[in-house]
């Protein structure tokens, strides 16, 4: 059995940084590179080389280190067409539909724009993982600073699409304060004021809460949650649309 092994590490305050690792094909992919430092430490604490650097958007606390550790490892930077001007030496963009090979694993690409206009997903079927950047987070979704909230919920559907099962590694640690956002919307959901209290503990032993799994978070995240009767009723958007639904959401977290 093909065996890819990720490791997680904090960088910066409250990002994630993520190394990618095929043994078998000496092959180590960077998701991101929020901090060149951190990324370069935990490469020599594992005693691994990086081959590549797979960004998911622009800004710079998930594409800031890429010159740096492209200079001192030769890697090759993958990243969003969409958004190809400003990925710092890039030299492969990829976009929605896309494939590639990382060593002996699949990675498939998916555009989910919303936070950034060139923002991308990408999703490793085989291994059951999905590094999605700024767009989704454990108990919460991304601040739309160049998109439209029908944009990002249909890149939160596309997300939605994958197995149940699927790992969600995203970039920050976010949980608790969008949990305490979440009982405001659904204070109904019983799975996630449980949740809530599962995440309290973990974060008060500084534990992480990522990754997390998409079964958890269609049960438990508001931004994916549209459809729920008692999130309705309490934003005062009783029957409307899924996209009407989730942009009231994404306003209210704005002002929470």
């Amino acid at each position: 059995m093909k065996v890819i092994e990720i490791h997680q590490f904090p960088c910066l305050a409250d990002n994630y940084g993520f190394l990618v690792h095929d043994a078998e094909a000496g092959v180590t992919a960077a998701i991101d590179t929020p901090d060149a430092g951190a990324i370069l430490a935990a490469l020599e604490e594992r005693g691994w080389t990086l081959t590549h650097v797979l960004n998911t958007h622009h800004h710079a606390d998930h594409a800031g280190g890429n010159l740096e550790l492209k200079r001192r490892t030769r890697c090759r930077i993958v990243g969003p067409r969409a958004d190809a001007a400003r990925i710092p030496g890039i030299d492969v963009e990829v976009g929605d539909g896309d494939a590639f090979e990382l060593g002996l694993h699949r990675v498939e690409v998916f555009d989910t724009p919303g936070h950034t206009r060139g923002h991308i997903a990408y999703f490793l079927p085989e291994d059951g993982a999905a590094f999605v950047g700024d767009t989704l987070f454990s108990l919460g979704c991304g601040r739309l600073f160049e998109g439209t909230p029908a944009q990002m919920w249909s890149s939160l559907q596309k997300i939605m699409s994958w197995p149940e099962r699927t790992r969600i590694y995203c970039a920050h640690e976010y949980t608790q304060a969008n949990g305490r956002f979440a009982l405001t919307v659904e204070p109904g959901n019983r799975a996630l004021a449980e949740r809530v209290a599962d995440v309290a503990r973990l974060r008060s032993k500084g534990e992480p809460t990522v990754p997390t799994t998409l079964a958890l978070e269609k049960a438990t995240n508001p931004f994916l949650r549209p459809t729920s009767r008692d999130l309705q009723r309490t934003i005062g958007m009783l029957g409307e649309s899924e996209v009407e639904v989730f942009a009231k959401t994404r306003a209210l977290k704005d002002a929470f």
